[in-house]
Parts: C-alpha cells; sequence; structure tokens
C-alpha cells in the first residue's frame, strides 16, 4: 500500500472514481466522433459538402482527441452556414423567408428546399430538401453544437485535457501514476470533482447532440428505404 494511502485511507476509493469516470468520459467522447462522422456522411452526400470523417487518436491526450472533435464539429458549422449563405443571395427574398417561416407547412419547405438544391448543386438527391430543413430549421447548429464545442474546450483546458485517452488499456499501478502521479488527498479530491461536475454537463449536451443527428440520419434512411 503507499504511504500516501496510509495517510489518507480514502483515497483507494478516490481513485477508483477516477478511473470510473475517465472511462465514462472516454465513451461519451467516442459516440460523439461517431455522431460526427455521421452527420458529415449525411452532409457530404446529400449537400454537397466535403467534411472529413474523424477518429480518436490512441495515444493522444483528451485535449488533443476534444481537439479533434471541435474542429470536425466548427467545419460543419462552417458549411451549414455557407450553404444558408447560398441560399439567401441566389433564391429570391420570399422564398427564403418561407424556408424559416414557423407557420409554413413543413412539406412545402422540404419541396422549396429540395428546388433550391436542385439549383445549387446541377442536381439534388431526394432527401437533400429534407436534410438542409431538419439540419437549418432547427437548434442543431445554433445551441446544441456550439454548446458541446464549448464544454469540449472546458475539458480540454481542464486538468482531464493532459490524461491520455489510453491509460486504461493500462495496468492499474500504471493507470493511477498516469492519472494522479504524486497527488495528495486534497488533490484528488478536487480531480475528482472537476471530473464529476464536466462529465455531467458533457453527458447532458452529448445525449442531445447525439440524439438531434440520430433523427436526422433515421428519416434519411426512411426516405431511402
Amino acid at each position: 500500500m503507499a504511504l500516501s494511502d496510509l495517510l489518507y485511507p480514502d483515497n483507494p476509493k478516490r481513485r477508483q472514481e477516477l478511473i470510473q469516470l475517465h472511462q465514462e468520459l472516454l465513451d461519451c467522447m467516442s459516440k460523439n466522433f461517431h455522431a460526427t462522422n455521421e452527420l458529415a456522411g449525411v452532409l457530404n452526400e446529400h449537400l454537397g459538402c466535403t467534411i472529413t470523417h474523424i477518429q480518436m487518436r490512441e495515444g493522444r491526450t483528451v485535449k488533443e482527441n476534444c481537439d479533434i472533435i471541435i474542429q470536425a464539429m466548427s467545419e460543419i458549422q462552417h458549411q451549414l452556414q455557407k450553404i444558408d449563405s447560398d441560399m439567401k443571395e441566389k433564391i429570391e427574398p420570399v422564398l427564403y423567408q418561407r424556408l424559416y417561416d414557423i407557420k409554413e407547412p413543413e412539406l412545402e419547405k422540404i419541396a422549396i428546399a429540395h428546388k433550391i438544391f436542385s439549383i445549387l448543386l446541377g442536381e439534388a438527391t431526394a432527401t437533400a430538401g429534407m436534410v438542409a430543413m431538419k439540419l437549418l430549421g432547427s437548434n442543431l447548429v445554433t445551441m446544441t453544437v456550439s454548446k458541446l464545442i464549448s464544454l469540449l474546450a472546458q475539458i480540454g483546458a481542464s486538468v482531464l485535457g493532459g490524461i491520455s485517452i489510453t491509460i486504461l488499456g493500462l495496468g492499474i499501478e500504471m493507470i493511477l501514476h498516469a492519472i494522479l502521479g504524486a497527488m495528495e488527498r486534497n488533490q484528488l479530491l478536487t480531480a475528482v470533482r472537476s471530473y464529476e461536475e464536466h462529465l455531467a454537463e458533457f453527458k447532458a449536451a452529448s445525449e442531445k447532440y447525439q440524439r438531434a443527428i440520430r433523427e436526422v440520419t433515421s428519416l434519411v434512411r426512411q426516405q431511402v428505404q
């Protein structure tokens, strides 16, 4: 038993909590990578975007992997904003306003959007209008993605950011050394609380993000069938 464990008997329990929280964080990040790739695939296939797929990097830190997702999400935001600007510039103002009019029937909006994308892309898929309306007309860009980018930046800048994502494949002692080093009880409690605070908010925002993307992709699959 380590000397710090003799001095602070609750340290082993705190360490185990920290390991569990780290695994939850990595699981959540992995799901966000997958969801982001799904969204990128839909945008590339139906709206003429060219967004590169991403993957978690073994051996890199939490911060480095947060930065990868942030860059991809920022690119998605940029592409959707460009699409919106192109529509506003190239179609009649009345049509553009109808796309964002809450009183306009959704089927009408989808038909308008499909017509617009047939002009912008030369030829649009049958689902292009629906995808455009779901993404541009929802809070996915303005709220969900922006919120997640902010939280990822906070996590990357926190005490968690410098931890490698691969430590859970190592032995317990190496995990503890990688996370804690020579932390005493007060440092360990600070680390656990930091994880708990960031993880609770991050998981909630991630679930909203993933749910919004599932809604879009499920509609695309239904259309294809």
